[in-house]
């Protein structure tokens, strides 16, 4: 067996901070995301690999049937006249088919687009004729885009359904071409070269603006090595697969790091079931975006809060089952909080947080009740981490230290430090696709620009304070971060989400202004309980309240000085990142 790492301590050289010891583990060594697959069929064999909670034509494969489906799958590509390098679309939403179908294009060669599930038909025929993509292969949701748009998309030869299919088009079963092909064995598998083009992203899907972001195998093979050295996963850990896979951050570090690490990957019903699934799978390891916790913590400490006598004694349970750790019971929350580990699913290793940053009172929140807890940063052009907390070195408030192998490094830091940080290594991305100005744009000498300001501390630790695109610049001249206004103010039991913007006051100045979506459920629950009427006047007071708490709790040029109560929710991203400018059209009135 090959391995890229010995088991040692990683120590992270700078001037600018002390050295912090990480621990780091030997992991196996691949070559290529087709290495990758051959060595886990080969190590894992009968092993469950993929599974779906809902009901599909392919609802479960073990590691050697997921070999033996991909190269079935990849010969009937290669049937139907379909040719090395050929550029193939996935769209759909997450289960067993969608990874095999990567996993497939993958094997044999081909150049995978995975396209955002909830683009719209303009969106899916723009992203679909920039990436040059020769077929498609999609679910049941998207056949009628396609049978009234395949006449535009010339390229395309070639129409895949996951699902049965309605006669009378030209769509192709996929289970028919697995079901129909004799296969080929391991050995007649392309050659791969892994630095070659492997994928293409697509962060937006808009008519001239849609931006692809190719990342070879090696990027992302480069990438799954380094996050399992320093956060180890097990054959024995099963990961419930939430959000979108066509996403870098789920398709790398929840589908194929688990698939290289031997674990199980259980794909969700919905959003709305994630709870239920945990505890039918008894997931060890969940996924997730901050806005996930968020409100799984609000939820808990509503949970909390309604029973007196668990609250009253919350605090003291915490600081004692602090010392029971320190002292060598490390299971001491879980079995102390155990009632609330069983809700979801008892089994609980991890939670991980990606996407943005979560708050670190929820993250803090979620390790005093006994749930580990642990954040990462990177984006799509880098494959997608850059820095991750390890398990032997973590801190709430900081997006991690540098994945071995990745340089980062801040770019013209002010007097506090800050500036925009910069990323190096092999997970960096080939560039964007048919773009060599976006390219320029954000590379500079081999280094990737992230738009991220941020900063390290004295242990090496990366701290993010903000989107570069995003900083609001005070009266006094000094540099405002919403994202860190927003942590403070979602905090609040009646505030659902809410956008920290700069607009004009009445003298023209710049202020900061808030656009705010209340909590519904909240507010019912306090007017049954003073029996008021739920009244504009009433929310705007309530609310008005929560902004001057924030307020008191942060300094004077961040203060919030206007606001808006939003009727809906805001637009958001497939991660669930609020797109803050595309929700910035209604303007707030006075606080």
């Amino acid at each position: 067996m090959r391995y890229l790492l010995a088991s040692l301590y990683l120590t992270i050289p700078s001037r600018q901070f002390m050295q912090t010891p990480v621990k780091i583990s030997h992991v196996p060594n691949i070559l290529s995301l087709q290495d990758m697959i051959i060595q886990s069929a080969n190590r894992y064999g009968d092993k469950l690999a993929l599974e779906d909670l809902n009901d599909t034509p392919i609802p479960r494969l073990t590691y050697s049937a997921l070999l033996k489906q991909i190269l079935k799958f990849g010969s009937a590509l290669k049937a139907l006249g379909i040719k090395e390098r050929s550029h193939i679309a996935v769209i759909g939403e997450n289960r067993v088919q969608w990874a095999l179908s990567y996993l497939t294009m993958s094997c044999f060669n081909y150049v995978v687009v995975p396209m955002d599930r909830n683009l719209n038909q303009n969106e899916i025929l723009n992203v679909i004729h920039e990436s040059d993509a020769e077929a498609v292969i999609f679910t049941s949701l998207y056949e009628q885009i396609f049978i009234e748009s395949h006449t535009s998309l010339h390229k395309v030869k070639n129409y895949i359904s996951m699902d049965p299919i309605s006669y009378g088009h030209h769509f192709i079963s996929m289970s028919e071409l697995i079901r129909n092909s004799p296969g080929c064995t391991v050995e007649e598998l392309p050659k791969i070269d892994p630095k070659e083009m492997g994928a293409v992203i697509f962060t937006s899907g808009t008519l001239g603006r849609a931006k692809g972001v190719m990342l070879s195998q090696n990027n992302i093979s480069s990438n799954l090595m380094a996050m399992l050295s320093i956060f180890m996963m097990y054959p024995s850990d099963r990961f419930l697969s939430v959000l979108p896979m066509h996403h870098t951050y789920e398709c790398n570090c929840g589908l194929l790091c688990p698939l290289y690490a031997g674990s199980s990957i259980h794909f969700a019903r919905s959003l709305k079931t994630v709870v239920d699934d945990l505890q039918r799978v008894r997931a060890t390891i969940l996924l997730g975006v901050p806005l996930l916790y968020d409100k799984m913590f609000k939820r808990i400490h509503k949970g909390i809060q309604e029973k007196k006598a668990v609250a009253k004694v919350l605090n003291p349970l915490i600081k004692l089952t602090d010392v029971m750790q320190t002292v060598g019971w490390k299971n001491a929350k879980k079995s102390i909080f155990k009632d609330l580990h069983h809700k979801f699913g008892g089994s609980i290793r991890f939670f991980i947080a990606g996407g943005a940053a979560p708050d670190p009172l929820v993250a803090k929140g979620l390790r005093d009740l006994g749930f580990n807890f642990i954040q990462g940063y990177g984006l799509t052009e880098t494959s997608p981490i850059l820095a991750l907390n390890s398990p032997s070195k973590l801190k709430d408030d900081a997006a991690g230290i540098p994945l071995p192998g990745t340089e980062l490094r801040i770019n013209d830091p002010d007097k506090e430090g800050i500036g925009e940080v910069f990323g190096k290594g092999p997970n960096v991305m080939l560039g964007y696709y048919k773009n060599p100005k976006a390219t320029a744009e954000v590379m500079q000498d081999g280094w990737f620009k992230t738009g991220d300001l941020g900063y390290f501390d004295k242990e090496g630790f990366l701290h993010i304070s903000g989107r570069k695109k995003n900083v609001i610049i005070s009266k006094s001249g000094k540099n405002v971060f919403p994202e860190e206004i927003e942590d403070v103010l979602n905090r609040s039991p009646f505030v659902l989400e809410s956008l920290v913007y700069g607009a004009e006051d009445a003298k023209q100045d710049e202020i900061i202004a808030a656009q705010i979506v209340v909590d519904a459920e909240a507010f019912i629950e306090l007017a049954e309980s003073t029996g008021k009427e739920i009244t504009k006047e009433f929310l705007h007071q309530i609310i008005a309240d929560e902004v001057s708490k924030v307020n008191k709790q942060i300094s004077s040029y961040k203060q919030i000085r206007k606001f808006v109560i939003r009727d809906q929710e805001f637009q958001k991203t497939t991660t669930q990142k609020i797109k803050r400018f595309a929700n910035l059209a209604p303007q707030p009135t006075e606080d």
